[in-house]
């Protein structure tokens, strides 16, 4: 797994050991940032179920000026704080070391007022945290989405996302080998996938 571009392109990162956390394939990655291109210069990054930390950490390669990585597992943690260490990235970024429906439900202090981008890879055997997860940033969580953010999913391509989740729906489907990307925003303000 490496840094797919910006400063730190090319910088190879660590993933936790066994398969209760799947790293996000560097090729979905770069697809990913690909769509995000335009938008990620200055933007305020949340990543949920962030793992070894490769997306939220390509996000500060490419410019997001703040990073949030929210990860309860303590493998993950351990993963996710030593390639930030390798990468020297000491700066534009928090770890919030709890669940993702209670960093929702309540978010920390000191945090940027609104996400512009909000990426989620929950377990893909966790199918019910999808659910749990869009519905919160739809409806009690939208508060955390500033206008014309945009919500991204990766998930099993097999697994069919809902096409809304209260003020959240759909914009985009990329499918890419067994993987899939759902982009979702709020009705309300919209934007351009």
């Amino acid at each position: 797994m490496r840094i797919i571009a910006g400063r730190l392109g090319s910088r190879r990162l660590d993933a936790p050991d066994g398969l209760a956390t799947r790293p996000t394939s560097d090729r979905l990655r770069e697809t990913l940032f690909n769509v995000l291109a335009p938008r990620i210069e200055g933007a305020a990054f949340l990543d949920l179920y962030a793992g070894s930390g490769a997306v939220g950490i390509e996000a500060l390669s490419r410019g997001a000026a703040q990073v949030v990585f929210v990860e309860r597992a303590h493998a993950a943690l351990s993963v996710l704080r030593g390639n930030l260490a390798k990468l020297a990235v000491r700066d534009r970024f928090h770890i919030h070391t709890t669940g993702v429906a209670a960093f929702l439900r309540r978010p920390a202090r000191g945090l940027p007022l609104a996400f512009d981008l909000v990426f989620l890879d929950p377990p893909y055997d966790a199918a019910e945290e999808y659910a749990t997860t869009l519905s919160l940033l739809g409806s009690a969580a939208a508060g955390l989405l500033a206008e014309n953010a945009q919500v991204i999913a990766e998930h099993r391509r097999k697994l069919r996302l809902e096409e809304r989740y209260e003020k959240l729906h759909r914009l985009r489907l990329l499918e890419q080998g067994d993987a899939a990307l759902s982009f979702y925003t709020d009705e309300t303000t919209g934007a351009a996938a």
